[in-house]
């Protein structure tokens, strides 16, 4: 079964590659190949992008900062990435358009709902930056609240992992993956994937969550065309 209207959730420390900081540009071109050939298939792909590469909300807060401050940080880097994957995307051939949740208007397009869905339907992929415009929420739940704005299928979280485990599996040898589970044993086993509102907000609007490996080339579309690579999370 291949979705028809996705919403990918990239974390900023999947731009990030094995660098230390800021945009491993050969990650955001393996990214951008891969996009291509999803929408070479006329898939609708919108896109959430993290700051967790360049600058973290809660990291920001912990250190003494104001936690609204830091979150504000934390939102004007995720639009850094928008622009950085929108330039990679653009170089490949795919029309791209960033919209942010904080105008920014010489930069990136507002944040519009009906806008965003007819760039989708034109084949444009729509790269949302700036989170929800709200501090204390986090780009996951952005991702899922995009979702159900867009009436997406599914929100698949590209990850650094293959799936949900029970436990860290670059710590923990003996981690056991999960193929399928229901968001009810995410929120109450209170297992790390998305925070607890994104996943709520997407059980309740019956959105599908896929969990798979970002760095294996190609990841993309075969998640986009169904392959089960991951973790659905439904």
């Amino acid at each position: 079964m291949t979705y028809k209207r996705v919403l990918l959730k990239l974390s900023g420390e999947a731009l990030m590659g094995d660098k230390p900081y800021g945009i491993d540009p050969a990650i955001v071109q393996s990214i951008a190949e891969d996009v291509e050939r999803v929408i070479a298939n006329k898939v609708q792909l919108a896109i959430v992008v993290g700051g967790g590469n360049i600058f973290r909300g809660l990291k920001g807060s912990a250190d003494g900062m104001d936690r609204a401050t830091a979150d504000y940080v934390g939102m004007l880097a995720t639009v850094m990435n928008a622009i950085s994957l929108q330039d990679g995307l653009e170089r490949v051939g795919v029309e791209t358009r960033v919209q942010t949740a904080i105008e920014m208007q010489e930069i990136a397009e507002p944040y519009i709902r009906r806008r965003a869905m007819r760039h989708l339907e034109k084949g444009r992929v729509v790269v949302f930056g700036g989170g929800c415009g709200n501090p204390f929420f986090t780009t996951d739940t952005t991702a899922a609240l995009r979702a159900a704005e867009i009436n997406a299928e599914v929100v698949m979280k590209a990850t650094k992992v293959d799936g949900v485990y029970d436990r860290d599996p670059n710590k923990f040898k003996e981690a056991k993956k999960y193929y399928s589970l229901t968001y009810q044993q995410v929120l109450s086993d209170e297992i790390a994937v998305m925070d607890s509102t994104a996943i709520a907000l997407c059980k309740d609007n019956n959105i599908p969550i896929m969990v798979f490996d970002i760095f294996k080339k190609g990841n993309i579309s075969r998640a986009v065309a169904g392959e089960s690579i991951g973790s659905l999370i439904s």
